[in-house]
């Protein structure tokens, strides 16, 4: 369902008013919500003044540009005018009002999205299950004893249960594409560098990516072109396409049923091999020291000022990183470059790289573990050991929700080399349009329009 093509349609036909829209996304809100936890503020008085602008443009005749009248939410590290930008910690709750939307919001606005809410993530985006000792845990729509996945929880969340259109995440190592295949929506972790980071609260800055969360593959491709200024590439041939489906690592505790979504990848007529990433623990542990360091030293000054200001799970982490040597550090970012440079020969030969974006389906809540290596493990430390390393590679990596009707949500992640994106769109297209992608959403909420 191509629910933000439709609602830009209908608001800019008159066929529905964005007023209506908009009030149905804030009820929804309120209906939803306080069983999910995802929303921690609603933006109501700018949602339904922005839309009645929208209605005026139309009444004028006048294009309230391709995204008219359709409602969304931002991961609470993106700046929105007049609104405190907490990331998710009572640290910066005191702090002076946002001035302006953060660079990739005003985008969005002169479009004519209409942002209703912000919402709920893991402390300063540390963490894989958006459990936040100020501001709750967000809950899986699907299954409300679950989580939703993190640390862009409460954005994959609002989507799930049908209360925006779409909603905006950051991904460091795998904050998009973990929530994503929790809560069964399409997820996008763009390639490094490719959209803004202007006024969003950083974690590590040489990883850091923002993306959107969608109910189609369309939905995601518009979204992401906005977001990066590009132009819509077309449709493209994928026909001669070579995808390898990555082994070793990436099947290790992986539950049989997303193993054999792969194979029902593999066998839809396109080229495919099986490939072994090397190295791929040591890449891991240094996305794990990257970000641990990067984080503690962004941190520093607040742990020395307000140490108990921070979840204890959270501060404990950034205080091992900041204690980090430099040259353990400097290692890690050898590594990373050997990575790059690895992945960017690996395209040479292909084209798509395909693996799990979780082993399983969302934990328990009351039972917070994954199985890594046989054995339980925290899950907000390694729900995302799939993603991680992945992440260092720099590349756009599509979170695809399998087609699992019935069953909890689970997805995959397709990485392709920078500036692919078009491909992940349209190899995303081809396997929605085959029945074995397509997204989740638990309520109706505003997808009877």
């Amino acid at each position: 369902m191509d629910l933000i093509k439709k609602i830009s349609k209908n608001v800019r036909s008159a066929t529905y008013s964005a007023t209506q829209i908009i009030s149905d996304s804030l009820n929804a809100i309120d209906k939803y919500n306080p069983l999910i936890g995802s929303v921690t503020i609603t933006l109501k008085d700018r949602a339904l003044a922005t839309a009645q602008h929208i209605d005026q443009l139309v009444a004028q005749g006048q294009d309230p540009g391709p995204l008219a009248g359709v409602p969304f939410g931002v991961k609470d590290l993106f700046d929105v005018k007049n609104i405190t930008t907490t990331a998710g910690s009572v640290l910066l709750a005191d702090h002076a009002p946002a001035l302006k939307d953060a660079t990739v919001i005003t985008r969005l606005c002169n479009a004519g999205a209409v942002p209703v809410a912000t919402l709920n993530m893991d402390e300063f985006a540390y963490g894989f299950v958006t459990d936040n000792t100020h501001y709750g845990i967000t809950k899986n729509p699907h299954d409300t004893r679950r989580f939703a996945g993190g640390s862009s929880g409460g954005s994959a969340a609002a989507v799930a249960a049908g209360m925006m259109a779409f909603s905006l995440g950051s991904d460091t190592n795998g904050s998009i594409r973990v929530p994503a295949s929790l809560c069964g929506v399409w997820g996008l972790r763009p390639a490094y560098n490719t959209i803004p980071l202007q006024g969003v609260y950083p974690f590590s800055e040489t990883l850091d990516t923002i993306g959107p969360f969608c109910s189609s593959i369309h939905d995601l491709k518009c979204i992401f072109n906005i977001l990066s200024d590009r132009k819509d590439h077309g449709k493209q041939d994928i026909s001669s396409l070579k995808i390898a489906r990555l082994k070793g690592w990436f099947e290790r505790d992986v539950d049989q049923e997303i193993l054999n979504a792969i194979t029902e990848i593999t066998s839809i007529g396109i080229e495919t091999y099986n490939l072994t990433l090397d190295h791929i623990e040591t890449v891991r542990a240094a996305s794990f020291l990257i970000t641990a360091s990067e984080g503690g030293t962004l941190h520093l000054p607040y742990l020395r000022k307000e140490p108990l200001k921070y979840d204890p799970a959270t501060r404990d982490r950034f205080i091992a990183g900041a204690l980090l040597p430099v040259s353990t550090y400097l290692q890690a970012k050898k590594i990373e470059k050997w990575f790059r440079h690895y992945i960017h020969k690996i395209f040479g030969d292909y084209d798509l790289l395909i693996a799990p974006a979780t082993g399983c389906t969302a934990p328990f809540i009351s039972d917070p573990t994954v199985l890594v290596d046989g054995k339980k493990s925290s899950a907000r430390v390694n729900l995302g050991i799939y993603t991680q390393p992945l992440s260092l590679s720099g590349c756009p990596i599509l979170s695809l929700p399998l087609n699992r009707t019935g069953k909890l949500p689970v997805g995959l992640q397709i990485v392709a080399k920078p500036g692919n994106e078009h491909i992940l769109f349209e190899f995303g297209a081809l396997l929605e349009a085959k029945g074995i992608a397509k997204a989740s959403i638990q309520q109706q909420g505003i997808y009877n329009v």
